[in-house]
């Protein structure tokens, strides 16, 4: 496909709202999906971390 300018380009041959919104809206799952893995592994740190200062006081 040929565009003119940008504007052509961003426009999709009239497409553009929902090729750039799809586009939008998979990039923000991939980050929230990235966000939710990063607190899960912290929680998963913090509750292990827990399990071994209560092991170690038992002693």
């Amino acid at each position: 496909m040929n565009w003119n300018g940008w504007d052509d380009f961003f426009a999709m041959g009239g497409y553009g709202l929902y090729v750039w919104g799809a586009f939008g809206m998979c990039a923000l799952v991939v980050a929230v999906e990235a966000l939710q893995l990063r607190a899960t592994r912290r929680g998963l740190r913090v509750g292990r971390q827990a399990q071994i200062d209560a092991a170690g006081e038992r002693s």
